[in-house]
């Protein structure tokens, strides 16, 4: 039995006896103190709940959203030590289907991925057609974890320096460009410790599953039931592998490998990967819409008209804000979302002919989001930096990416820099939790991928429903958006809501014909 089972609930019972275990017992194995202190927090939470009232005028919400807090404890190891709070946010079941009455459910808790990202307005997509079923039978959950927005913010410099200008950011970066980024690098990872202080150490992965366990109880819930996209599934895996009987239903879209040797380092040099055959993906529908965009026939041309534009900006940034990395930016967000597809070809297209203004729109700095972003991007590398051990010598990256790049140029060396500060991290790391479940220990979970998705690679779902025992896979097939749970396809839409309205999945893993593709965009 794993030591996570121990405890069903967080009733004094059963917590009494994980706190009185006898000495040379399973309390001496790793992460006991952490489950320990998990059970003791989530009996307090369950205790005190969430007083749900009226969010703050800054956040600008409808009336029916409405905003909390739940605490935490820092370190799971000292459950009575220093709290730091979480906000949380709440729409409430509207028990209807359409004009029929359902009952409710329960609590659907969501989280959006990153690390970094908030799920504050999650419970605000009931009002999409797609989702009201589901809407109808649970309250909607989001909340942002530990580190994000209100939630003990972090921070690693000053968010001022994002709007600086202009960016090169170039393909092949030559010896002197790389060790300028190693500078940058190293001083990034010494600002998130002096700006954040060494508790920043506790902003981890498990930790997050951890206090996902603690929300769950302080909103009276016996079982999860859980919706992760993204990097949201990652930490799902770490509570459905530590947190088992707690587990009602879970969702994974757009899974990350789990699997321990390639967290988080070899997850990256995968993705950067995967995201040129999804640039190829975009530059073919491109290519297809040559009428409209005329940016080329075929997806070479259309690389061409790209490289175009980034050897154009790095002489002249357009306004003086938008320069090769601020459009390598604009143009991999449409890796991940086709949605971003018409505009991103428009803006280019429009650039090329003279008019820099569609661009400048797209891709430059936002004043208004700075702060968002630099405590995004500080959560995001705190978390993954915490979680797991990187290569420290700079020769290991060099190689793996230069190889990388030969083939797969598109993203690589930027991802380098995002994540080049894990090698210089001052603080420990963590060893990453092996993720599995044997039969019968979790219930059935349901996995969503689609088959061409960059960001998470499809063999990351392939991993985790190998992983997790009783779990159902649902793929859509030569689609790369990310996150497809509650979008635009129907096939899969059904699945999801055959599963957390009635707990029914496919008896075998099931696949869906991909979504329609976007339609190309006027020229302004």
């Amino acid at each position: 039995m794993r030591a996570a089972a121990l405890y069903g609930t967080a009733g004094s019972l059963v917590l009494t006896a994980v706190v009185a275990a006898p000495a040379g017992s399973a309390q001496t194995s790793p992460g006991w103190t952490e489950l320990r202190g998990t059970a003791v927090a989530a009996q307090r939470a369950a205790a005190e709940g969430i007083r749900f009232g009226n969010c703050s005028e800054e956040q600008d919400t409808p009336g029916s959203l409405q905003c909390g807090t739940v605490e935490v404890p820092l370190d799971y190891a000292h459950p009575e030590g220093k709290k730091i709070k979480l906000t949380v946010s709440r729409v409430k079941a509207t028990g209807k289907d359409g004009r029929r009455p359902v009952p409710r459910q329960g609590s659907l808790v969501f989280n959006p991925g990153g690390p970094g990202a908030s799920g504050m307005y999650f419970p605000l997509i009931g009002m999409i057609p797609e989702w009201k079923r589901i809407a109808g039978a649970y309250d909607l959950v989001g909340y942002a974890p530990r580190g994000v927005g209100r939630s003990a913010p972090l921070s690693c410099q000053d968010p001022k320096t994002l709007l600086k200008g202009p960016s090169q950011s170039p393909t092949y970066p030559s010896e002197s460009y790389k060790e300028e980024r190693i500078a940058r690098a190293k001083a990034y990872a010494r600002g998130c410790v002096e700006r954040s202080g060494r508790e920043i150490r506790h902003f981890s992965s498990l930790n997050n599953a951890r206090d996902l366990d603690v929300l769950r109880a302080a909103l009276g819930e016996r079982k999860l039931t859980f919706m992760g996209a993204s990097y949201g599934t990652y930490f799902a895996s770490l509570y459905a592998t530590l947190f088992p009987s707690h587990v009602r239903r879970m969702v994974f879209d757009s899974a990350v490998n789990p699997d321990p040797e390639k967290v988080w380092y070899r997850n990256n040099l995968d993705q950067s990967a995967a995201f040129e055959g999804r640039w190829a993906d975009f530059r073919t529908w491109i290519a297809k819409h040559h009428k409209v965009y005329g940016l080329g026939r075929t997806s070479e041309e259309v690389l061409r008209s790209y490289e175009r534009a980034r050897a154009r900006l790095a002489a002249e940034p357009a306004g003086g804000k938008v320069g090769p990395g601020q459009l390598r930016s604009a143009f991999l967000q449409a890796g991940y979302y086709d949605d971003y597809w018409p505009q991103r070809a428009l803006a280019l297209s429009a650039y090329l002919k003279g008019d820099p203004q569609p661009l400048i729109r797209q891709a430059g700095p936002n004043p208004d989001a700075v702060e968002e972003q630099e405590n995004s991007k500080a959560v995001y590398t705190a978390t993954e930096c915490n979680d797991a051990p990187w290569p420290r010598a700079w020769h290991t990256w060099d190689r793996d990416n230069t190889r990388l790049a030969r083939v797969a140029p598109f993203e690589t060396w930027d991802n380098v820099w995002t994540n080049l500060p894990c090698a210089y991290w001052p603080l420990p790391r963590q060893r990453p939790l092996d993720v599995r479940t044997s039969p019968g220990e979790l219930p059935p979970t349901l996995i969503l991928a689609a088959e061409r998705d960059a960001a998470t690679p499809y063999t990351g779902a392939l991993e985790l429903h190998r992983r997790l025992s009783g779990s159902a896979l649902v793929t859509e097939r030569a689609s790369g958006s990310h996150g497809i749970g509650g979008a635009s396809n129907a096939c899969v839409n059904a699945h999801l809501d055959a599963y957390l309205l009635k707990g029914e999945l496919p008896a075998q893993n099931a696949t869906c014909a991909p979504h329609k593709e976007p339609s190309p965009a006027s020229p302004l």
